[in-house]
């Protein structure tokens, strides 16, 4: 057995309709594992991302991953970078000591889209919140070898393989209803996070109009230097719907209504009118009424995730009526890894070098921070092992 230091999940109780699913926690502990596999490899993670999942999974929402998983305790993590530190005998591909990109592909189906994540919900899979791991080599992507970015950049590559993957989907989409409009005239708008971040660059290459919202003055500076036109969230602070309150509160349902106004009268500024043309929603949940209300015709809704609500309602005639297409995507397709890696060389279209960097013993901090809406950086990195 190989032992290992890492911050370990417990599986939680078993949930009941009186008791609702109990968050968990990361315990700092000695974990072990089976040797290697012919096709597997040991690493040392280096840099590891905080992405969304990892909060999925502590929240326990929408489900305990580990009980999914029947496995009693897990390690979580599927976006670092990692250093090569031992191989199976079957694997050439790769040489001891290369640092890589970590694929989270643990079942793939026949096209080369994930069916289950690595170390979510993919059993018996090892995640990188710990100091050595292993994986299939198969899931791991070469750093260029001298690389005109740094590792630090390289370390936000989840976010950007993701919404590359999106983005050629909606705006593939867009184009099929609209192939010959000039792009300049139309808006694309998210709300914040990294991955839309990423898609809004995108964007702004094929020349559309593109702007998004944040919440703190540093993001709107960033979004700025970036030639992303800023939208502070703060000038319309109450836009979260709940239906049953807004039926039962008059006073928030007014003040529901007057947030709700004062985005409708920027995304028409922004748009010229028309509405958003494609709107990056990975959010959900209570403000999916607000990204609707703004979608324009032939608008597109594209997301790639669900932080704050899976569950969304729609009128079907509207939608039909308006021609507005609804774009759902996961992760990216395995083939084109080396393809976004080495757009991302050629062009540049990275993230900044990240600011807000936790030690390994901070770890359960960072995911406190993230939880909390404390974190200023669209790419908050964790540190395993020393470079």
């Amino acid at each position: 057995m190989i032992k290992t230091d890492a911050w370990v999940l417990y599986a939680g109780p078993e949930p009941t309709r009186q008791q609702p699913p109990v968050a968990g926690e990361l315990r700092r502990e000695t974990f072990e594992f089976s040797p290697l596999e012919a096709d597997e490899v040991l690493v040392e993670p280096l840099y590891g991302s905080w992405e969304a999942n990892l909060d999925h999974a502590l929240s326990r929402n929408p489900v305990d991953i580990c009980r999914q998983r029947r496995e009693d305790k897990i390690v979580l993590g599927n976006g670092a970078l990692v250093r090569v530190v031992e191989r199976g005998r079957a694997v050439h591909a790769l040489k001891d000591g290369e640092i890589c990109m970590v694929m989270p592909f643990g079942k793939r189906d026949e096209y080369g889209f994930a069916e289950l994540v690595y170390a979510y919900d993919a059993p018996g899979t090892i995640g990188v919140m710990a100091q050595r791991t292993k994986m299939r080599a198969d899931n791991l992507v070469p750093v260029p070898t001298d690389s005109r970015h740094s590792l630090l950049q390289w370390a936000t590559y989840g976010r950007y393989f993701t919404a590359w993957d999106n983005w050629k989907v909606a705006s593939t989409c867009w184009r099929s209803q609209l192939p010959d409009v000039d792009p300049a005239d139309y808006l694309v708008f998210g709300w914040g996070g990294g991955t839309t971040l990423a898609e809004l660059q995108l964007a702004k290459r094929e020349g559309f109009r593109v702007a998004m919202t944040a919440s703190n003055d540093r993001r709107l500076e960033e979004l700025a230097k970036l030639g992303i036109t800023p939208v502070d969230r703060r000038k319309f602070p109450d836009l979260a719907y709940d239906e049953a309150r807004y039926r039962a509160d008059p006073d928030y349902q007014a003040r529901y209504r007057e947030s709700e106004r004062v985005f409708a009268e920027t995304i028409a500024e922004l748009s010229g009118g028309r509405g958003v043309a494609i709107f990056l929603d990975n959010l959900g949940g209570a403000l999916y009424r607000a990204t609707m209300r703004v979608t324009g015709r032939t608008g597109i809704v594209a997301t790639v995730g669900w932080k704050t609500g899976m569950r969304l309602w729609n009128l079907r005639a509207t939608e039909c009526i308006n021609r507005r297409l609804h774009i759902h995507t996961h992760a990216w397709r395995y083939d084109d890894s080396i393809t976004i890696r080495d757009f991302q060389e050629s062009t540049g279209w990275i993230g900044q070098e990240p600011t807000e960097i936790f030690d390994f013993d901070d770890v359960p901090k960072l995911a406190s921070d993230y939880l909390n809406g404390k974190i200023e950086t669209y790419f908050p990195i964790y540190r395993i092992n020393a470079v």
